[in-house]
């Protein structure tokens, strides 16, 4: 019996290469996907030297070459749509013009791009009646942050469909995973700064919202808390359902990940506990009288 088959995307740095590497040690076999090997050599030969392959795919192509790159894999166990892209900056500010760092490349990038890698993995996890998505996310799509508002848009568009895609599978043994990390010391918080610009940039009148927490992002590249090789870790067992994350293997429709995910996770249910336990009688009064 042949070992289950990975397709990762995004794997040319942060936790797409770990997981892979994470993978390829658990003996599976990995197909990664990087947008340019050329420009990703050191994790493409990190990568094949430890027993994968790696293909070519953006996630901003077409619908159509998206979908045929993914059939070309074959057999597909886990599909990780991981590759994900992210700018900063007030709601009314961000641009829909700017080539590299408009609007559209965002939800193209976080959505579109996983939406379409998805479409094109089901008929064959459906044929084989298995197969589990992940979907990586972020804290960011429960609990926005000033700044954040493209971004948690597109993660939080993500979820949706993640979650209703999760019961039309379900009847074929086909799992969805969303995975929501928290700061792990990757390079995420170095790219935001090349793709947001200066965060003294801001507008004056959204200083103190937008401006304050992205300098506060931006001050911390190479002390976040998290350890990206215990992420993959537990990402893997929880896709896996073996070691310390694999007791909630099919229990959970979302994996969270980091201390600071946690602790923003629960307060944001909290919150909607209390806005809900407000309007209890406000939100029945509307109902046609009996």
């Amino acid at each position: 019996m042949s070992s289950p088959v990975w397709l990762i995307t995004g794997a040319s740095n942060g936790l797409g290469l770990a997981l892979c590497l994470r993978v390829l040690r658990g003996g599976h076999q990995v197909v990664a996907s990087v947008r340019s090997k050329a420009k990703s050599a050191d994790a493409v030969q990190k990568i094949e030297q430890a027993g994968g392959s790696v293909i070519e795919l953006d996630m901003t192509e077409s619908q159509a070459s998206i979908a045929a790159k993914v059939k070309a894999v074959g057999h597909i166990d886990y599909l990780v749509n991981n590759a994900g892209y992210s700018i900063l900056g007030a709601c009314e500010d961000i641009s829909f013009e700017k080539s590299e760092k408009d609007a559209t490349l965002q939800i193209n990038t976080n959505f579109f791009g996983p939406l379409y890698t998805t479409q094109a993995a089901l008929p064959v996890m459906r044929a084989q009646r298995s197969g589990t998505i992940v979907m990586v996310s972020s804290g960011a799509a429960r609990d926005p942050l000033p700044s954040c508002s493209l971004y948690s848009a597109s993660k939080a568009a993500l979820e949706a469909a993640s979650e209703a895609l999760a019961h039309e599978v379900a009847p074929h043994n086909i799992r969805v995973l969303i995975v929501e990390f928290g700061n792990f010391r990757t390079n995420f918080v170095s790219a935001l700064s090349d793709a947001s610009g200066d965060a003294d940039k801001v507008s004056p009148h959204y200083d103190n919202s937008v401006g304050v927490v992205m300098r506060k992002f931006l001050s911390i590249h190479g002390k976040q808390m998290g350890d990206p090789e215990r992420g993959v870790d537990r990402v893997f067992e929880a896709v896996t359902g073996e070691g310390m994350a694999g007791q909630i293997t099919g229990k959970v429709s979302r994996l969270v990940l980091g201390k600071d995910c946690y602790d923003r996770m629960k307060k944001a249910s909290e919150r909607s506990l209390a806005d809900l336990s407000l309007q209890e009688e406000i939100a029945k009064s509307t109902a046609f009288p009996e």
